[in-house]
């Protein structure tokens, strides 16, 4: 389960912008991942159970936020969501389009406390 160790290192991040900021904890954070990332949600999450124990970030509720992997066509150029890795292009069904969204893990808002 490489989701634990993506655990670890979020609330590592987490603890980095806790001590940037002078604050004292996390209450909250929100996370986005892409369908495409190769991260179970529910096994990350149950992991963040374990990560945040004894943490700055012990106590703090988060959310986790899906983002649609999208895809454009290397060859008509045409923006699609896409469903896999090797999804065709639904206009000229050409394979190998770029992956233009949903293969990344970000944090996209903390709340901590002062």
């Amino acid at each position: 389960m490489h989701e634990l160790s993506i655990a670890v290192n979020i609330v590592s991040e987490l603890e980095q912008i806790v001590r940037k900021e002078n604050a004292v904890k996390v209450v909250s954070f929100t996370l986005k991942i892409g369908t495409l990332s190769g991260i179970v949600p529910e096994a990350l999450d149950f992991a963040l159970e374990s990560a945040v124990k004894e943490t700055l970030c012990e106590g703090s509720t988060w959310k986790i936020e899906k983002e649609e992997a999208m895809g454009k066509c290397s060859v008509c150029f045409h923006e699609f969501p896409m469903e896999e890795i090797y999804s065709p292009c639904p206009v000229c069904g050409a394979f190998n389009p770029e992956i233009i969204a949903g293969q990344g893990l970000k944090i996209v808002s903390v709340e901590i406390e002062e």
